[in-house]
């Protein structure tokens, strides 16, 4: 990605459309030719064929929802796949979902109101939340493979924004969220390579997102635990992909605290 991101403003719409198509290649590529049944480290209990129904049938369901532009929670994610009987064509079927995607979020208004689980109750949450979940999973699938992958700064800030705007949101489907509760107590990830900062305050009611500083910059004041880090590698650990503990990681104020964050907000 190319476009510039400032922390707190998702890049322009078609840059997700873009973004999709080029993950989703890359994810099928990954897998294509290697073993289905291969374990998937960074997702315990999954193979390679696993996460490819799981990208793939995702996707599917996502248009779904777009077609529709959904008013309400679905009660059901079944829709139709045309999931191939052999787990070794599933790269190929995984890659031929691209153009119908694109189709969808193309002829979608990205500011129609509708149904979603996170901030932004638009269609356009639904083509950033498609990005990343698709981005993640290419770079599980990469490291499946023996591959080191590389995700751009921009897209990984922006990444880092949609994780960190949603997750107050996440308790629908990763019920530790709602225990991310405090005292007013501060979080900050600070990015090296941009000067981008977010901040998240842990209060009696739950968890929220600091409004950024003006460009996204690091806010002025203290803060209790702060992470400093590459934007891609943040984005990772914030996945679980990657630990605190890391020496790609500059960690400073109460990790007891950043202890309590990583045990509840995974998903």
């Amino acid at each position: 990605m190319d476009s510039t991101n400032r922390a707190g403003h998702p890049l322009p719409y078609e840059t997700y459309v873009e973004a999709i198509a080029r993950e989703t290649l890359r994810f099928a590529e990954a897998v294509d030719g290697a073993d289905p049944t291969s374990a998937v480290p960074s997702c315990p209990g999954w193979t390679l064929a696993d996460l490819a129904r799981h990208v793939g049938g995702l996707q599917r369901w996502f248009c779904a929802l777009l077609t529709g532009l959904v008013q309400e929670p679905p009660r059901s994610r079944d829709v139709e796949l045309g999931l191939p009987d052999s787990p070794a064509a599933y790269p190929g079927w995984v890659a031929a979902g691209v153009p119908e995607v694109a189709a969808v979020l193309r002829n979608t208004d990205p500011g129609a109101p509708m149904w979603t689980w996170g901030a932004d109750p638009h269609a356009r949450f639904w083509a950033r939340r498609m990005l990343f979940e698709t981005l993640v999973h290419r770079v599980d699938a990469e490291r499946a493979v023996g591959r080191e992958p590389d995700i751009g700064r921009a897209a990984a800030a922006d990444g880092v924004d949609e994780f960190l705007v949603n997750l107050p949101h996440a308790g629908l489907f990763a019920p530790g969220v709602r225990e991310l509760r405090g005292d007013g107590e501060t979080i900050a990830f600070r990015c090296a390579d941009s000067g981008e900062e977010w901040r998240v305050r842990l209060a009696p009611d739950g968890l929220s997102p600091l409004p950024p500083a003006d460009g996204g910059a690091a806010r002025p004041g203290p803060c209790t635990a702060a992470v400093h880090g590459r934007a891609a590698d943040l984005l990772l650990l914030l996945y679980g992909r990657m630990s605190r503990e890391d020496p790609a990681f500059d960690v400073t104020g109460e990790t007891a605290l950043l202890d309590h964050w990583f045990a509840h907000t995974a998903f």
